[in-house]
């Protein structure tokens, strides 16, 4: 049987405050705002450092984002992985996939940010691999690095 992904009583976080956008778990209430940011930054976001190698974003209808919004859902509550949105108030401007490694011994990380909030790349990059790296148990952390400015 493979290894918990976070140890038994570690608390989560539920949410997480950074310099201009907050987190909070991803979940079917974020479904048209999600579906809206990607959609309309689909070319963008295959260019984030990370994101180069994944088969995603390709275009889905909203039902099918729907789908992928409930399996992030039961992910996160089977701690098996953890996708945050990333908001600037109640708009939708990313996202945060945190996931076991391949080998399993820490955690995959990958964020993207819509086209029309390029800017906010790197401050998210900054502010949560600091957080992942103060605040979370993994051992390793993997998290393509951002071009300083």
């Amino acid at each position: 049987m493979a290894e918990p992904f976070v140890p038994a009583g570690f608390d989560v976080p539920l949410a997480f405050d950074g310099p201009g956008f907050h987190l909070e778990p991803l979940g079917p209430t974020h479904n048209q705002r999600d579906h809206e940011a990607w959609m309309s930054s689909i070319d963008h976001i295959r260019t984030t450092p990370g994101m180069e190698d994944w088969d995603w974003p390709a275009p889905m209808t909203l039902e099918e984002n729907m789908a992928d919004m409930d399996m992030h859902a039961r992910h996160f509550v089977e701690q098996a992985g953890f996708t945050y949105s990333i908001l600037d108030h109640d708009d939708v401007i990313g996202c945060v996939y945190i996931y076991p490694t391949k080998e399993g011994d820490g955690a995959q990380v990958r964020s993207w940010v819509r086209e029309s909030r390029a800017e906010m790349d790197t401050i998210v990059w900054r502010a949560l691999s600091d957080w992942l790296g103060k605040q979370w148990p993994f051992r390793s952390i993997t998290y393509a690095p951002r071009p300083t400015a």
